[in-house]
């Protein structure tokens, strides 16, 4: 059973590809190896198969900024119509400009809420933020959590888009297979089909049309480059034939977060995942009722988007989230083990508070400077690529950080948080203790430490013109230089918008599914 409380073991499971980045030295040093892992869905439906169902699309800016850059048709009131049609909103109360209810993919609220999440969007209130529709007009404010769930359980679009039409007579799904090599006609230099392997058996299959790569911003790029495509130097370096030297791989964005923000609070309130499952009476609720502590996906429950720019701006442009997660690392043994924390660096900072409750607050950057890259560790398709995120190369992203770190602090101080008795761990991270606890340099440095991916890889197949030397794909999603290849996935995202990307992925996906009917003259 998919219980979304549990949204973080999935992560333990054959259906994630379990990449890690190379080890690191300006972030994830509190990591083993100095290494951030990296979930990604190795099942149908992708990463929305054990994401955490966070729905947000981003801002106007996000998608009219990628018009400047080049990319016609890509601007707000082109994409807003596709947000909606794959939408089916199931919201207490939503504008029909900016949702839509005849989609395949249910979005609602969750059904529980914890006094934590409660008191976190009232101390919001308190600072100034209002309470939004972050998927409607404006961005700047709080609200809790819109999830692509159904009923209290995931909708992933395997359920949303993949199971309704699985009986379609043009439709094959080939299972526990992977896809190793695009082959083409280097004369014409066009796709003509695909390599592939099941076991130890491969098999080439070839199109009528056109070869579309979906894979995400991992397998996107890898499948290019084994076939190809890719930096020229780099794929001589392996031995790769070049069919056209583009810059795949490059690009790289990702949304990441301060991981170190502790909140202790006084009442027995916050979410511990073992004591969750061992109290049938919530099993019972989640089955009967659809309800109860367990719909709560992986303990998030709200969020704020913050402009630290333009903070009075209530049509700011959001560079911040302060992502609430209503429990502690210390709720279950198993949950620092999730993203690799040092065992000595859990037992020193999160064991400690193992009886006690609390919450932690992720300031993550929504807009980051920092971008990296991914290349291919050899020519075998079986490895797993290199993956550098370069994350904090750029020092103003860590500006960013603290300054979510200084809000939160402003929360604290508000009647809803001092009614839980909140307060700060103050339990210094090992690697910083050279700094005052609380100074900026002591923040900056812990995130430098405790960094958390917010699973929002993207970029590395990048969308733009056939002037913009950086990119790899054009706004019709083609590869440049090639007939018949296109990549429809978070790869192609130029710069990656203010929102947690799953959303946007969808996006893309109905907008390429429109372009290929017209490009091909299908009309349904």
């Amino acid at each position: 059973m998919d219980l979304p409380a549990l949204a973080g073991v999935l992560q333990t499971m054959p259906i994630n590809w379990k990449y890690k980045t190379v080890p690191m030295n300006n972030s994830c040093l509190a990591f083993n190896e100095k290494r951030c892992k990296f979930p990604r869905g190795k099942v149908m439906g992708g990463c929305s198969t054990l994401n955490y169902m966070i729905y947000t699309r981003g801002n106007w800016r996000d998608y009219d900024n990628w018009s400047k850059m080049g990319n016609l048709g890509w601007n707000y009131n082109d994409v807003l119509k596709y947000f909606i049609k794959s939408e089916n909103a199931e919201l207490p109360q939503f504008d029909t400009k900016y949702h839509g209810i005849n989609g395949p993919l249910t979005v609602s609220t969750v059904p529980f809420r914890t006094p934590i999440s409660n008191a976190f969007v009232e101390a919001s209130r308190d600072i100034g933020l209002p309470i939004i529709d972050y998927n409607g007009k404006h961005q700047i404010g709080v609200n809790y959590f819109q999830v692509t769930m159904k009923k209290g359980h995931r909708c992933s679009t395997n359920k949303a888009f993949i199971n309704p039409a699985i009986n379609r007579p043009n439709l094959t799904i080939k299972k526990n297979s992977l896809v190793t090599k695009i082959l083409f006609d280097q004369k014409e230099k066009k796709a003509i089909g695909v390599e592939f392997q099941t076991g130890l058996t491969k098999y080439q299959v070839f199109v009528k049309k056109e070869v579309i790569v979906s894979g995400g911003a991992i397998n996107s790029p890898q499948l290019l480059m084994l076939s190809g495509i890719g930096p020229k130097k780099h794929l001589e370096e392996i031995n790769i034939p070049l069919v056209k030297d583009l810059p795949v791989g490059e690009n790289l964005m990702d949304h990441v977060a301060l991981g170190s923000l502790t909140v202790l609070v006084n009442d027995t309130i916050s979410l511990k995942s073992g004591k969750l499952i061992r109290d049938p009476k919530n099993l019972y609720n989640y089955v009967t009722n659809h309800d109860g502590p367990l719909t709560v996906p992986g303990g998030t429950e709200a969020l704020v988007f913050f402009d630290t720019l333009h903070p009075n701006d209530p049509n700011g442009y959001p560079d911040l989230e302060l992502l609430l997660v209503s429990g502690l690392y210390s709720s279950d043994d198993l949950v620092h083990t999730l993203f690799g924390l040092k065992k000595d660096i859990y037992d020193k900072v999160y064991k400690p508070t193992h009886n006690k409750d609390g919450f932690v607050v992720l300031p993550m950057i929504l807009r980051p400077k920092s971008k990296g890259r991914l290349w291919l560790n050899d020519s075998n398709p079986l490895h797993y690529p290199l993956i550098d995120p370069n994350y904090f190369s750029d020092e103003t992203d860590l500006d960013v950080a603290v300054a979510g770190v200084r809000i939160v602090q402003k929360m604290l101080k508000t009647e809803p948080m001092k009614k839980l008795g909140a307060r700060l761990l103050h339990t210094p991270i090992p690697g910083c203790t050279q700094y005052h606890f609380d100074t900026d340099k002591y923040w900056k440095c812990s995130a430098k430490q405790i960094s958390f991916t917010i699973y929002h890889l993207s970029g590395t197949c990048k969308m733009g013109p056939h002037t913009d030397v950086t990119a790899v794909v054009s706004p019709r999603l083609v590869v440049h230089g090639i007939k018949n290849l296109r990549v429809i996935d978070a790869s192609i995202i130029p710069e990656i918008p203010a929102a947690h990307t799953n959303a946007p992925a969808i996006m893309i996906g109905e907008k390429g599914a429109d372009m290929i009917k017209e490009d091909w003259s299908v009309h349904t």
